[in-house]
């Protein structure tokens, strides 16, 4: 899985880049809140993706937040809800502004977005309800924390630390360390012990 790119951005075509890491270049789609916020051309990106496989085509979607890219997938397991709509809700709607309508029930705004019928927003309202966090741009917090957590813990195993020493070391760090930082405190935590 491609979990995420770092690269110089070549191309600029709504909603898709072009993405060039180290001299291969990768299409991506990207909803229109990454893509207003991509800088100019030729310049550093760094995105969170999102690789999608099908029987007729492998598609990596970028994300310019790992909460942007958590919410892709949470409403990816929504039935009826295909990586174009996911898409078409984020880019209709910022986090905090899906989580407000989640939260105050709101199938109107939902409409709103191309794509979404009246069954579909009442599915997506359904489906999202207490995933949210309504007061930030973040999807629910303990999901993105564990998430962090396991990442952290997996890396210290690909270093060789055993699995009690990993689990050991991500359990003492705060938590809403990320996982780079995390693996960093980790690894002293672990120098020391």
């Amino acid at each position: 899985m491609i979990g995420r790119l770092t690269g110089i951005l070549l191309e600029k075509n709504p909603p898709q880049i072009l993405l060039d890491v180290q001299g291969v270049a990768y299409e991506l789609d990207v909803p229109m809140s990454t893509f207003y916020n991509l800088p100019v051309l030729h310049e550093k990106v760094v995105l969170h993706t999102q690789l999608i496989v099908r029987e007729d085509a492998h598609l990596l979607y970028g994300f310019s937040s790992h909460e942007e890219r958590l919410a892709f997938r949470l409403l990816l397991k929504i039935s009826g809800v295909g990586p174009k709509l996911a898409l078409s809700v984020l880019s209709g709607l910022s986090l905090n502004d899906l989580a407000l309508a989640v939260a105050n029930k709101e199938a109107g705004r939902l409409t709103k977005i191309p794509g979404v019928g009246k069954k579909t927003a009442e599915r997506l309202l359904l489906e999202l309800q207490g995933k949210f966090a309504p007061t930030g741009a973040s999807v629910a917090y303990g999901a993105a924390a564990a998430s962090a957590s396991n990442d952290i813990a997996n890396a210290l195993l690909a270093l060789g630390y055993n699995e009690k020493e990993a689990d050991w070391a991500a359990k003492q760090l705060p938590k809403d360390a990320s996982v780079s930082d995390g693996i960093r405190q980790a690894l002293k935590l672990l120098s020391k012990a």
